[in-house]
């Protein structure tokens, strides 16, 4: 017979509420933490406040694996007030201990030996950075940190703290350690990759966007089409960054040119330059960490390896800040709507605009061009109607531009604009900026375009 009582409606329905801190503290973790006197509060903000005190009073115990997978469990649980709660608290929570830090550096100062400079290190230790490293035992550890930071992130400005700028620091520090480009797997990505990272190519394009299947597959499959991603251990299908390259003739003037559903393919052995027309940061929760500029270096030898015929190694992109910064010049409302001057000023004004208008560090003002620019790269022409798009109207007024690296000119490039704030440009792009208001626009521009294709031959 039997004797099993069913369960009522309402207990089936609690039973199925249970929060994964209920299911922690019913495991044999959670004896483990009532054992060392920790129970946490049923607050989500404040439970997640104390599984972090549990996880760093458990440092270096086997456990420290099982309680950061139940930390996160209930992190991903809660709703994003909480999880920002959490974040805006805990690095307050655990402030230097001074007194340890002085008693260090007394000995340090006494003995002047590896094993005081070792105390003293230890003793300076960010409490938070120690979380961060055991959160980071956590299966899929790392991915889970990149998605607390774009949390941390999306924290508005008004409501950021102290202790969440020294929280941002620290996930920070410990990205650009564990991404260190030497670390990185670089992959050329093609159509015989796993839908699961096409799909991601899909959503991650945020620079000319793909159009459905056909259109990526226009972009990755022929001859004359690569695509290379940095890819970390943790996360072999999710890219950090990828980018779009066209092996050419000779260097495009539009992105129609190199996206267009009606152009015609080339063989490789046919190509004498290497484009890169579109590069795509994949994780929020990394920015600030320097992929781009090693991704490219990388792609310029592999190609050179593998197809040394190519002369020419340069970008065509966007000029995000063009439009924006124009209708500042002029007076007008700043949404880039406005009736955009012709071609030929548009160029003169671009030319300005990427090589006068700086911002902060005496740094270009253009994000791209300071990405490109600080690169090493030289700004080698400018072309107007090259982007036809709603977004590239709105943005640039159609203007494009071509960056070229010249691995022998990189480092000269580079500190001409680090030392000096002075950009890199062609006669071409010179010329535009010498070209008079009002003047013989139609000469000067027949002239700009030899000297740039000149140097672009060279």
């Amino acid at each position: 017979m039997n004797t099993a009582r069913q369960q009522a409606p309402g207990e089936a329905a609690a039973a199925r509420r249970r929060t994964p801190l209920d299911i922690l503290m019913n495991s044999g973790l959670g004896k483990l933490l009532r054992g060392i006197g920790i129970a946490p509060r049923q607050d989500s903000g404040e439970s997640l406040l104390d599984l972090a005190d549990a996880l760093l009073s458990l440092r270096g115990r086997a456990s420290g694996p099982a309680l950061a997978s139940a930390f996160f469990d209930l992190y991903e649980a809660s709703d994003v007030a909480a999880r920002q709660e959490f974040l805006a608290k805990i690095h307050d929570r655990h402030p230097a201990d001074g007194k340890a830090i002085d008693k260090a550096i007394a000995k340090w100062q006494e003995k002047r030996d590896d094993a005081s400079a070792l105390a003293l290190n230890q003793a300076s230790e960010s409490v938070s950075r120690r979380l961060i490293n055991q959160l980071n035992l956590a299966p899929q550890g790392t991915r889970r940190l990149i998605d607390m930071r774009e949390d941390l992130l999306a924290v508005p400005k008004g409501a950021a703290t102290e202790g969440l700028a020294a929280l941002d620091r620290e996930l920070e520090c410990a990205f650009i350690a564990w991404f260190n480009a030497g670390f990185l797997e670089l992959r050329r990505i093609g159509w015989d990759s796993s839908a699961e990272l096409l799909e991601r190519i899909i959503q991650y394009e945020a620079v000319h966007q793909i159009q459905g299947w056909e259109d990526l597959r226009r972009r990755v499959e022929p001859a004359d089409r690569r695509c290379y991603g940095f890819f970390h251990p943790q996360m072999p299908e999710d890219p950090l960054i990828f980018v779009e390259v066209a092996l050419t003739a000779e260097v495009p003037g539009s992105i129609h040119a190199i996206i267009s559903e009606e152009r015609e393919g080339i063989r490789p052995s046919e190509a004498n330059c290497a484009i890169f027309y579109s590069i795509s940061n994949c994780q929020v929760g990394l920015k600030g960490i320097p992929f781009g500029n090693h991704l490219i270096k990388r792609v310029v030898g592999l190609l050179k390896k593998e197809l040394p015929h190519l002369r020419t190694f340069a970008t065509l992109s966007p000029v995000p800040g063009f439009a924006k910064w124009l209708a500042k010049e002029q007076g007008k409302d700043a949404d880039g709507s406005a009736t955009a001057p012709g071609a030929s000023d548009l160029r003169r004004l671009a030319a300005r605009y990427l090589c006068e208008a700086k911002g902060k560090g005496n740094q270009p003002l253009d994000p791209v061009a300071r990405f490109h620019l600080g690169n090493g790269a030289r700004l080698e022409a400018i072309h107007a109607n090259a982007d036809l798009s709603a977004n590239g109207q709105k943005q640039s007024h159609g203007v494009m531009v071509n960056y070229l690296y010249e691995l022998s000119d990189i480092e000269a490039n580079f500190f001409a604009l680090t030392e000096l704030g002075t950009v890199a440009a062609s006669k071409g792009v010179q010329s535009l900026l010498d070209e008079p208001e009002g003047g013989n626009r139609k000469a000067n521009g027949k002239k700009a375009k030899s000297k740039s294709k000149d140097a672009l031959a060279a």
